[in-house]
């Protein structure tokens, strides 16, 4: 892991990571002495069920007997946390481990002198090197560390929040006096490899005026992660709402499981702004992005922010037109009204609007105006919108179409066919 220094030097650094036990799991698998005499059903006989203590309490009082060399009870649980296989004893990292994103890399460097001569006025200087930056950890240059004596060390601790992938390079240098008075420059080595913990795959959806965003989260490293916190921050002019299958089951503080543990969730977004902000919301490709924290072993914490989730911007319309209201029984040759509402989508005064039926279809159309075939509406202002009625009569009987509506821009001689197909049921 480290480079060999150049020259003969009185001083070398070790690099070790810092970092908590782990709990020992003893694998065989334990069970509960009643379950060898009797079955669940027992506790559908209610006096049966009292009497189980004192029946089992013979046995159980014999299996525990300190005077039995053969441990046959070895494999009973005594306590119900006994079936977890925790043994009660911890166990001190065996090597460097693992590093992964979003993590604190901790590390407890010794620097030892191995001469039989004491060095004096030592000069340490620790940094972190990635491909974009270099982070100074530690630097005595200040407060020298004064002398390390004959077979001597002297050790600190460094922390570093890794926040990016890759490989990493661990700068240590010393600059000392040797025992012959010669200044000496040791610079030492060390390199690892930052590894993603998590993967985070998404899906967007839009549904109208709604949005939907799926997020699926994946464990990468190679044990459980307590996930206690997955927050969506939505982009400015967005709300967002987590849906979740089941209330009693809330999404946060679930542990994913070790090599390829996952979890999903599923977030409903709406644009939360009126104005000139709901259409710049829909002309912006930026959702929002995941906030994820977890946990690992005994309770060391991790940390993620995803980079800005993209969607697909919506079409944003600059006027639209929908209806309001329209009768539930038409009578043949007989005028009826539909109730219609025009809204203007942009940031600026829009009209006076020209209404009437496009006759360019390739069907023939059996609804048509009642009186004038067209008829004006006045100006509607930025964001606003203006209600009305068109009278229209129908010619043939059955369930028909009221299609083809175009609305014409005075002043901007723009021409809208908004209306889709709307179908009425025509009695005679």
């Amino acid at each position: 892991m480290s480079t060999t220094p150049q020259g003969i030097h009185s001083l070398a650094f070790r690099v070790m990571r810092l970092c908590k036990p782990s709990f020992h799991v003893e694998p065989p698998f334990r069970l509960d002495p009643s379950d060898l005499f009797v079955g669940e059903d027992i506790f559908d006989d209610p006096l049966a069920a009292s009497n189980l203590s004192s029946l089992l309490s013979s046995h159980v009082n014999k299996s525990t007997d300190s005077s039995d060399m053969t441990f046959a009870n070895r494999f009973l649980l005594h306590h119900p946390s006994d079936a977890m296989g925790f043994s009660g004893l911890l166990v001190l990292p065996q090597s460097f481990g693992a590093i992964y994103l979003g993590e604190t890399f901790c590390s407890y460097i010794s620097i030892n002198n191995s001469s039989n001569f004491e060095v004096k006025d030592v000069i340490i200087k620790a940094e972190i090197q990635t491909e974009r930056e270099r982070i100074l950890l530690l630097d005595t240059s200040k407060s020298p560390v004064g002398t390390i004596h004959a077979g001597g060390h002297y050790d600190f601790i460094v922390e570093h929040d890794v926040k990016e992938l890759g490989a990493y390079t661990m700068v240590c240098t010393a600059l000392y006096n040797d025992g012959d008075g010669e200044r000496k420059y040791l610079p030492q080595f060390f390199k690892f490899v930052v590894a993603n913990p998590l993967s985070v795959r998404t899906k967007v959806r839009t549904v109208k005026e709604t949005t939907y965003l799926e997020a699926c989260i994946e464990n990468h490293t190679k044990s459980n992660l307590y996930v206690d916190q997955v927050e969506f921050e939505p982009a400015p002019y967005w709300t967002a709402k987590i849906l979740k299958a089941d209330e009693l089951y809330p999404a946060d503080n679930l542990s994913t499981g070790s090599g390829g543990g996952i979890h999903n969730y599923l977030y409903q977004m709406k644009i939360s702004s009126p104005g000139s902000e709901q259409v710049k919301a829909k002309r912006s490709s930026i959702l929002g992005k995941l906030q994820i924290s977890w946990r690992t072993n005994l309770g060391e914490p991790g940390r993620l922010q995803t980079q800005q989730i993209l969607g697909t911007p919506s079409s944003c319309k600059e006027i639209e037109l929908q209806v309001l209201g329209i009768p539930s029984l038409i009578i043949l040759d007989k005028p009826f009204s539909v109730h219609l509402n025009l809204t203007n989508h942009t940031d600026r005064e829009l009209g006076p609007f020209e209404v009437w039926l496009s006759k360019n279809s390739a069907h023939e159309k059996f609804v048509m105006f009642n009186g004038l075939q067209t008829m004006a509406l006045p100006a509607v202002e930025a964001f606003g919108s203006t209600d009305f009625h068109l009278n229209l009569v129908a010619t043939k009987l059955g369930v028909q179409r009221i299609s083809g509506l175009i609305v014409f821009d005075t002043i901007e001689k723009k021409t809208f066919e908004l209306l889709a197909d709307v179908e009425g049921l025509m009695k005679g």
